[in-house]
């Protein structure tokens, strides 16, 4: 079984709206330190609740946010 990795593209979207990750982290509620986290994918995990926050400032969907990479 190969091994697939969850790659997360907030950099690219957060700059495709211009945006900083500061103003993201006071639209959603969420820390820098974690938002951080899951933009560079260092983060093991995301609450649903945190997808959706992200996912509603940002206009997209999880699937923009979130995608495989092989």
């Amino acid at each position: 079984m190969s091994e697939s990795l969850i790659e997360c593209r907030l950099g690219e979207l957060l700059e495709q709206r211009e945006m900083t990750l500061t103003e993201l982290s006071d639209r959603v509620g969420v820390s820098v330190v974690n938002l951080s986290k899951l933009k560079n994918n260092h983060a093991k995990a995301v609450r649903f609740s945190t997808l959706i926050a992200i996912c509603d400032v940002l206009e997209c969907t999880p699937g923009d946010l979130l995608v495989l990479a092989h």
